[in-house]
């Protein structure tokens, strides 16, 4: 982890929120994002696949540095950034953001020149170059020629161009980071390739570091390298892409492959996923994912697992694996190659 761009370590967001009614009401702690670490490199996509709830777009603006984890650390280029101190110009050099509904990003009422020059002038850039390098921005992302679009407004645009000119204004100050939540969601299904295409040649092209955020578990086998599952806030399972989904070893993870629809099968019914502790309420102790998992034991329910490894660089927090993860750890170290889970 030690030549990532941006690494998270241990990386938690808890929020207070009242419940019930009446002027006395009881306090509950949600964790929305609880002990992540993760690590951001140079010419690869990272993807993080979840349901909508399971904490990865809080994840994401974490990231960024809009929203303050309760704990934890972020490292950019191997250096500790005080957590708790707010964003600033330096790390947004860095490090952008593409949210994931380009027409609540863009400003409506200006045209896209003003939403490229704007934070070329935050920068500092001088206006002598605020010209070519919004030019370049677009031509980045395939918008070209860029004349055709710059005194356009957004409404003039289609969702796949506008999300394209939002990328854009994301590339304008050279980041070293790319963070994408859902960007491809709001989008028609025709034009979903072509955004995943530009995100995976910028990786490419120009070694930039994407986190892919998505809940299509689908588009991130298509675009990354590796892909982190997410469940109620916390890793579930984190794999290369391709290994996770030729293996899942999470009943997480295989239920979201399992609810993927099947071209050459189309009257294939997806599983449904029982949910026993009622209306998506996690328990108070445990697995979180005990109530809805096929295969939940005892143990399950008394006791949270950790990420156990299940082959290298293959983790999965399931207590199903905890033999396996203690023999495959055992071996190495008889080999000499110490490891701890």
């Amino acid at each position: 982890m030690s030549d990532a761009l941006l690494e998270a370590r241990h990386l938690s967001r808890h929020f207070v929120v009242h419940t019930g009614h009446g002027l006395i009401r009881p306090k509950k702690i949600v964790r929305a994002v609880d002990d992540v670490s993760l690590s951001l490199n140079a010419g690869r996509v990272t993807a993080i696949v979840g349901e909508s709830g399971s904490g990865k777009s809080v994840l994401a603006r974490m990231l960024a540095r809009i929203v303050t984890p309760t704990s934890g650390e972020l490292l950019l280029s191997g250096v500790a950034l005080p957590v708790k101190s707010p964003r600033n110009l330096a790390y947004a050099s860095e490090v952008q953001l593409v949210l994931q509904d380009p027409f609540a990003s863009i400003n409506p009422v200006h045209k896209v020149r003003h939403s490229l020059e704007r934070p070329l002038l935050i920068h500092g850039t001088p206006r002598s170059e605020l010209e070519s390098r919004s030019r370049a921005a677009l031509t980045r992302v395939s918008l070209d020629p860029p004349e055709r679009y710059l005194d356009r407004y957004p409404h003039e645009l289609s969702g796949g161009q506008l999300q394209r000119v939002s990328i854009a204004r994301a590339l304008c100050v050279n980041p070293q980071v790319l963070l994408a939540d859902e960007p491809i969601s709001m989008l028609d299904v025709s034009v979903r390739l072509g955004v995943l295409n530009l995100l995976r040649g910028l990786c490419d092209d120009e070694k930039l570091a994407v986190l892919y955020i998505t809940h299509d578990i689908a588009s991130a086998r298509y675009i990354a390298d590796e892909t982190i599952v997410m469940y109620a806030g916390q890793v579930v399972e984190h794999s290369d892409a391709t290994a996770l989904i030729d293996g899942p070893t999470h009943p997480y993870t295989q239920l979201l492959i399992a609810s993927v629809p099947d071209p050459s099968d189309p009257l294939r019914q997806a599983p449904e996923i029982e949910d026993r502790a009622g209306q998506g309420q996690l328990p108070a102790q445990g697995c979180r994912f005990a109530p809805r998992c096929p295969h939940a034991m005892d143990v399950c329910r008394t006791s949270p697992p950790p990420l156990f490894e299940v082959a290298v660089g293959h983790e999965s927090r399931c207590w199903l694996h905890e033999s396996a993860a203690k023999v495959s750890i055992q071996g190495r170290e008889k080999g000499g190659m110490a490891s701890t889970t």
